[in-house]
């Protein structure tokens, strides 16, 4: 496995002889050192979404789906992206629903984030899209939408790979008190259980995300152009009634909708994997997340867990794009 500490950044990437055809939909880095950015974003009717994503690769390659986690957006996968087109994989990378261009078609839709819509999303869009399968590897709220597909859907998932393991979760589960360390760490979820929680997550919600940045991934050297890249995504309608709902979902303060109340107790039975996986971890995860012995039990498909070393934090694929790439392409070779 490869060290993350040595880890091919765009800038070697560029250099390395990758088709520019995979690299089409990027745009370099500025003279002035500014990070790159997913251009020419697609928008497709899925569901109950209109959902903005960008795309990589060949057209009739292979399908792997990338999904990001909060407070983060596409963009961290802008350095995985190209290793996996240029490998020949139609790579597709959406916007969760409160986030970026994605948004919703009826203004009566409610504005729901309990963890089983994520999943509907990504199976919505993977028909609108014409896809029978896809790899499906995330992290965060992304990392869970995989599990929960890989889980009910998987005829839909040909291999997951997950930052951070199994993340599937129920309002009873989540009832249980965590040691004080832990609880500390999920201290923005109790905000946001309040009113003024949520006030202040609209009022400041740069300034906040920044903050989660930094402790989710204290190792991670980001400088004020890369944080302001993922921000803009923020900026959407729905993106403070999202992160509100998913918190106060996990505590049992929102009902969720009934259409998925079927899937949440399948969900809350804590049901196993059986498609080939990889989990990943780093060693500098600043967020809630459990020992790798703890979740192993739960894939009973082809399965290997790897740790990475280097000070790598919660949004992995941003700060270890090499290893989440390998993984990609390594999990259905299991």
């Amino acid at each position: 496995m490869t060290d993350p500490t040595n880890i091919r950044r765009r800038g070697l990437l560029l250099g390395s002889g990758v088709a520019v055809s995979a690299l089409s939909g990027l745009s370099p880095p500025s003279a002035a050192g500014a990070p790159g950015r997913f251009e020419a974003i697609r928008q497709i009717k899925a569901g109950k979404l209109d959902v903005g994503y960008a795309q990589l690769g060949p057209d009739k390659g292979p399908a792997v789906i990338l999904l990001h986690g909060w407070p983060h957006d596409i963009h961290s996968f802008f350095d995985v992206a190209p290793l996996l087109a240029a490998e020949g994989y139609r790579v597709i990378v959406p916007y969760l629903r409160g986030y970026g261009s994605t948004h919703f078609l009826s203004a009566d839709t409610p504005r729901n984030g309990q963890q089983s819509v994520f999943a509907a999303d990504v199976v919505a869009l993977m028909d609108a899209l014409e896809l029978p399968d896809a790899v499906l590897a995330g992290f965060d709220w992304g990392g869970r939408a995989a599990n929960i597909v890989a889980a009910a859907w998987p005829d839909r998932c040909r291999g997951l790979v997950s930052a951070s393991g199994y993340l599937i979760g129920s309002q009873e589960a989540n009832r249980k008190p965590l040691p004080p360390q832990a609880e500390l760490q999920a201290w923005f979820q109790y905000y946001f259980a309040t009113e003024r929680g949520a006030a202040g997550y609209a009022q400041y919600r740069e300034e906040f995300n920044r903050l989660v940045w930094r402790n989710a991934s204290p190792q991670f050297s980001f400088d004020e152009a890369t944080y302001a890249r993922t921000a803009r995504a923020f900026d959407n309608p729905d993106h403070v009634a999202i992160v509100i709902d998913n918190y106060r979902w996990r505590l049992g303060l929102s009902r969720g909708e009934p259409a998925y109340d079927a899937l949440e107790k399948m969900l809350a039975q804590a049901p196993k994997i059986a498609v080939p996986a990889i989990t990943l971890e780093g060693d500098a995860n600043g967020a809630p997340h459990q020992p790798p012995a703890a979740y192993a039990g739960r894939y009973v498909g082809r399965y290997q867990h790897r740790d990475l070393r280097g000070g790598i934090g919660h949004n992995l694929p941003q700060e270890a794009p090499q290893a989440f790439a390998e993984a990609v392409l390594q999990v259905t070779r299991l």
